[in-house]
């Protein structure tokens, strides 16, 4: 685990503003993706979505000697949001910003031909949106940034990031760090443009959406009673307790109340019934009855 002085007392994913392709789609068609820019309205949501952060992280924490680090991905709406959001932000709060590829939006091609994107799309439900497409990478260089501190930053400062981005990188995210599953994720709604998810961290050293966002929100997003449940275990959970933490999901694999070996020994084939059955089909006759009884 990390260094516990090192971890950053939010991570917070935030959508891009509205752009010009949420607005009509038909511009992928003539402007390839990475270039799509933002609308005025995207715009000004960004430069809110910027007020309502700083006044999140300023407020959170009794330290007011706090510090942010922005993540963004090199298309143009997130790298303008981030521009916006910089606007309530001062220099000196500011660590540093990388761009960086492996959270960009989902790639459909170069030109987008609107009738084949239709097409596209309905595949991709049809196929699941997770196993149509998985960013890999990103989640485990963060960690390493944290751990090494390339992030400079001062132990008694509070480090916060702040991760700018597209609606399916930001699930795909938040399934990776909080282990669900696909079935959960596919029950996740993307988040409105210039939306934002707080993960904040708990006094156990592990991080929740429940500490700052309400249950109503964290339906609203798609999250199962369950994932709440435990959403809000996490927030004074440690990384020992993670591992016992589980019955929930691994009830989905394993059904059956069984306490003890003992519970299912009747329904297990013994090693010396084993090794009759492989005397009983030792010669040919046997090994051709039981192909041709099983074949």
């Amino acid at each position: 685990m990390p260094n516990f002085r090192l971890l950053p007392k939010h991570i917070i994913l935030v959508r891009h503003g509205e752009s010009e392709g949420n607005k009509d789609p038909s511009v992928y068609t003539t402007t390839p993706d990475y270039k799509i820019s933002l609308t005025e309205h995207g715009r000004a949501q960004a430069r809110l979505a910027g007020s309502r952060l700083r006044d999140l992280i300023s407020t959170k924490g009794p330290s007011q000697d706090w510090r942010v680090y922005f993540y963004v991905s090199p298309y143009e709406r997130t790298r303008s949001t981030l521009r916006e959001i910089g606007k309530s932000f001062s220099k000196k709060r500011v660590i540093g910003v990388r761009e960086e590829c492996r959270i960009r939006e989902q790639d459909f091609g170069n030109f987008q031909v609107a009738e084949r994107m239709r097409i596209t799309k309905e595949t991709r439900e049809k196929f699941g949106r997770f196993f149509y497409r998985f960013p890999e990478g990103f989640l485990e260089s963060l960690w390493r940034d944290i751990d090494l501190n390339r992030f400079n930053n001062n132990p008694s400062q509070e480090l916060n990031l702040i991760i700018i981005s597209h609606g399916l990188a930001s699930r795909v995210f938040l399934m990776k760090w909080f282990k669900w599953s696909v079935e959960q994720f596919e029950g996740l709604y993307n988040p409105g443009n210039c939306e934002i998810r707080v993960m904040e961290l708990g006094p156990g050293g592990e991080y929740s959406l429940a500490i700052h966002h309400t249950d109503e929100e964290l339906q609203e997003w798609g999250l199962s009673p369950e994932m709440i449940e435990e959403q809000k275990w996490r927030i004074k959970a440690n990384k020992a307790d993670l591992n016992y933490h589980s019955k929930w999901y691994l009830n989905s694999f394993f059904d059956q109340e069984i306490d003890s070996d003992a519970d299912v020994s009747e329904d297990v084939v013994s090693d010396n019934e084993f090794e009759d059955v492989k005397e009983e089909n030792s010669d040919d006759d046997s090994k051709d009855n039981f192909l041709d009884t099983y074949s």
